[in-house]
């Protein structure tokens, strides 16, 4: 079940149960604390299992007609059951009644390391196009590629 989550407090501690257990992608304690304290403030939807948080992703805003994936977690038993993929559509269906025209997300380029070769397949399943990538956005080891769907 994906719900949205309004509470601050609550987006936070969903946000940490879920990130700290997922250090293969977030293994950076500031910038996953930055993931944190952001998702505050962002649109937030939680995939739910019998009332316990199992996964989210959080939308914010980076210009008039686009929103980004900020950051999406689910722990790793339930990957490759769907979670991802209904966080994704729940999060298009939202970003479009808010009046957004593009979703982009950014994630290291394909080719770097294996974990995130699964997270941009995952990225290109759900209908994301390559953008461009930013080698030394980030830092030379994790250069970023940037992916864009139109929401119309």
């Amino acid at each position: 079940m994906i719900v949205e989550i309004k509470d601050p407090n609550e987006k936070k501690a969903i946000a940490r149960k879920v990130l700290e257990a997922l250090t293969d992608w977030f293994g950076i304690e500031e910038s996953r604390e930055e993931y944190i304290l952001g998702s505050a403030g962002w649109t937030f939807f939680a995939a739910k299992e019998e009332e316990e948080a199992i996964g989210f992703l959080c939308l914010k805003e980076t210009g008039k007609a686009t929103v980004e994936l900020a950051v999406m977690g689910v722990l790793k038993e339930h990957h490759r059951s769907g979670v991802g993929r209904q966080l994704v559509e729940r999060a298009k269906e939202a970003a479009r009644s808010m009046g957004y025209e593009f979703m982009q997300v950014k994630t290291v380029k394909m080719g770097v390391y294996e974990d995130y070769d699964r997270t941009n397949l995952f990225y290109i399943s759900c209908g994301f196009k390559e953008l461009e990538v930013f080698p030394l956005l980030w830092d030379e080891a994790n250069p970023c590629q940037i992916y864009v769907m139109s929401l119309k």
